[in-house]
């Protein structure tokens, strides 16, 4: 039993190192063919404080509207094992770090500010095209590569602060007051702020993960489309494509699917119920190519650490 735990550990090693050496081998040929594309231009730009949320398991309800019996019902809630890290903005972009991309002829202003708004509050007014051809400049910009988060991404990197929107009624439960209630008890959580002006830095209280001021009046786009499913269907819906399904979610104290050119959730969009006060954003990086290559180098040699210390453990085991 001895022999066959310490084999169990070099066999675990054989494996790993040589995977770890053909991923990093793989990369470099990626490179230098071309298929991944290295940013060596020199930033212009500051590039946004971050929080980084490392791996961990997390409980997720779908943004997904699900249907059965031609009524709503609540979206599976699932426990994920997320593998990779995720590096977000701490703080929501601000006006000040917006007007930047306007100077530069790339961005539109945002909608209902002048030259007395002050520049370190939240940007808001602006729409998810608008959100998008940010991240695309500040990529430019600092030579990284940014974009917006999934729905997914914000819930995990929010952690405590991100609400749940179920219902919370029983999936067979057809009585119609029943769900009236529910659904009135949650709109009313949902009603307006008292003072819907964006506000300075830190106003909203802060996650246990850092994220600064998620859940307070500004709800944050998302590049999550809004999805529809009919249980009762039988078919298994398609993924949209961000890029041309046109309602996409925005994140805060509740979802809201909104329309992508909407700058003002008041007077447009695909809400039901109490629209979101504001519209920002923030932003996630990708990792480079070589952070990729740093972290599956760490995970590799974490793991083959835990067989070496595993093999003498079980050897004990045994032996005893």
């Amino acid at each position: 039993m001895a022999r066959n735990a310490a084999t169990e550990a070099v066999s675990g090693i054989s494996i790993a190192v040589p995977l770890a050496l053909l991923a990093i081998l793989s990369g470099a040929v990626a490179v230098e063919s071309g298929f991944v594309v290295m940013r060596n231009k020199e930033a212009t730009v500051a590039s946004p404080v971050l929080v980084t949320v490392e791996p961990q398991a997390f409980a997720y309800r779908e943004a997904t509207e699900y249907f059965r019996h031609g009524l709503a019902i609540d979206a599976p809630k699932r426990e994920i094992a997320v593998r990779s890290r995720v590096d977000i903005t701490k703080f929501q972009t601000t006006l000040g770090e917006y007007n930047r991309c306007v100077d530069d002829g790339i961005c539109s202003p945002a909608e209902g500010r002048d030259s007395l708004s002050r520049e370190d509050i939240p940007v808001t007014g602006v729409s998810y095209d608008d959100a998008v051809r940010y991240a695309a400049w500040l990529s430019d910009r600092t030579g990284e590569d940014w974009r917006l988060p999934t729905d997914f991404e914000l819930a995990y990197a929010a952690a405590d602060r991100f609400p749940d929107d179920a219902l919370g009624i029983d999936i067979d439960d057809n009585n119609p007051a029943t769900r009236w209630l529910a659904d009135y008890e949650r709109e009313a959580r949902r009603a307006a702020s008292i003072d819907p002006r964006p506000q300075a830095k830190g106003s909203f209280g802060t996650s246990k993960t850092g994220l600064v001021d998620f859940g307070g009046n500004v709800w944050e786009w998302t590049s999550t489309c809004n999805k529809r499913v009919d249980l009762d269907s039988g078919a298994k819906p398609e993924e949209p494509d961000p890029r041309t399904c046109g309602i996409m979610i925005a994140s805060g104290r509740h979802r809201s699917p909104m329309s992508s050119f909407v700058r003002n959730p008041k007077g447009g969009g695909c809400t039901v119920g109490s629209p979101p006060d504001n519209l920002g954003f923030r932003l996630v990086r990708r990792q480079s190519f070589f952070e990729s290559v740093r972290e599956f180098a760490r995970k590799t040699a974490a793991d083959t650490f835990g067989l070496f210390v595993s093999a003498p453990m079980n050897r004990s085991h045994d032996e005893g």
